[in-house]
């Protein structure tokens, strides 16, 4: 592979790591008083939404969580991202491995805000953002020789506990989303949370692109599949940056609240721990040997 194109690929992260660094700092830093009314959706859903800050004219959860989501991103996700960039300028395999975990995330994260935000000074960010680190996410991709990977990596490679942990996270997605599209579709908006939205978008994110990534990257490892061994790369690492984005969210709701959501609070707790041990494993089984001539 050519070197001119692992520094283009350093070059687009390094990009997308100081885009995603200043618009989540935005997000933080520019979110308003804290001022809210009360409204009324078409549906008839009461809900009290923001007037004013760049989240203006969201439920006041939506950007509660948001800013969570937001800090995670500013202190943790884009500052990897910055950290993997002369690796992958380097053509390490590890290096690219990082970067498109982290990619990863910001695809689903600025994916999420476009189409679930209310239109607001942001947008442009978000619908630049989200396509970059797809592209970004693509281009790593295509410098990787699948049927080469597993030799890349050691006998330490958690291939059991990988699977377990994309397995779980699956049924843990599946068990709490199902319940609360069913409320939702019973009637109960309350209970489903819509917050005056007329749709449940993170919900159909997770379920029609979460879930079945996790459930691949089960069986694929399970198996010894050569994507398997990338997709728990990716997964491993994204699994951090969001089970911990979670954590930052209900964090953040629970200071603008007052009300700690303890059971998710615990469960993705754990996820972000199990992740991150998952993750250093995973990518310290990689070998380095012969990375710049084509893995």
């Amino acid at each position: 592979m050519s070197a001119h194109t692992f520094r283009g690929i350093a070059a687009l992260c390094l990009v997308i790591a100081l885009g995603a660094g200043v618009t989540a700092a935005i997000g933080v830093f520019a979110r308003g008083s804290g001022a809210t009314e009360q409204a009324t959706s078409i549906r008839g859903e009461e809900f009290e939404y923001v007037t004013d800050g760049v989240y203006a004219y969201n439920a006041e959860r939506v950007v509660a969580e948001g800013v969570g989501w937001d800090a995670l991103t500013l202190f943790a996700a884009a500052p990897a991202l910055l950290i993997a960039v002369p690796f992958v300028a380097r053509g390490s395999l590890k290096g690219r491995l990082l970067a498109a975990g982290i990619l990863g995330y910001l695809v689903y994260q600025y994916l999420m805000y476009a189409v679930f935000w209310a239109l607001g000074p942001l947008f442009p960010a978000f619908i630049a953002l989200y396509p970059l680190s797809f592209i970004a996410l693509i281009w790593i991709v295509s410098t990787i020789d699948l049927r080469s990977l597993p030799a890349r990596f050691s006998e330490r490679f958690p291939r059991r506990s990988m699977a377990v942990f994309s397995g779980v996270m699956a049924l843990q997605l599946v068990a709490m989303w199902v319940p609360r599209i069913a409320t939702g579709l019973s009637g109960d908006l309350a209970g489903a949370g819509l917050l005056g939205t007329p749709t449940l978008a993170v919900q159909a994110l997770d379920l029609g692109i979460i879930v079945p990534l996790a459930l691949a990257t089960a069986v694929f490892a399970w198996l010894r599949k050569p994507v398997g061994y990338l997709l728990a790369a990716v997964f491993s690492v994204k699994g951090v940056t969001m089970s911990g984005a979670i954590v930052a969210m209900l964090v953040s709701a629970w200071i603008v609240e007052g009300q700690l959501d303890l059971a998710p609070f615990v469960l993705f707790s754990v996820a972000t721990l199990a992740s991150g041990v998952i993750a250093f494993f995973v990518l310290a089984s990689v070998r380095e040997e012969s990375s710049a001539q084509g893995a």
